[in-house]
């Protein structure tokens, strides 16, 4: 499979369309039975590709008044695998809609958490294309 660039694919209003801004509240909603209780808001942003794969991340950006610092991040990786309203697998399923057979999505997976700074930290989601 040829090199290409998806980032006229997967724009920041395509990705909000599939991992929209509530879907941050629903999940501490679920987890807390709060929504104001989370510290941080998620996103999904795309970091571009390689020959054989797609690299998106999902954002955790610290919500104003809280301690993403605080919070246990680390443990994300296997929460967000798991968990029905954040939803990796439908995620990715978006995705390989948006490629419109240019590629198919084959595997994908999280990777550990990292911080960037007291305010922001990612999980990376990596798509192996088939």
């Amino acid at each position: 499979m040829a090199e290409q660039s998806f980032s006229d694919i997967f724009t920041p209003d395509a990705l909000k369309i599939i991992f929209p801004s509530d879907r941050s509240d629903n999940f501490f909603d679920a987890l807390y039975g709060d929504a104001s209780e989370g510290a941080y808001d998620i996103s999904l942003e795309f970091r571009g590709n390689s020959k054989n794969e797609l690299h998106f991340e999902f954002h955790l950006k610290e919500r104003p008044g809280k301690c993403l610092v605080c919070s246990v991040t680390y443990g994300l990786p296997q929460v967000f695998n798991r968990h029905p309203i954040i939803d990796v697998k439908g995620v990715v399923q978006e995705i390989d809609r948006l490629l419109e057979g240019k590629a198919k999505c084959a595997d994908w997976r999280l990777g550990r958490t990292n911080e960037v700074s007291k305010k922001l930290h990612v999980v990376p989601l990596i798509i192996k294309l088939g």
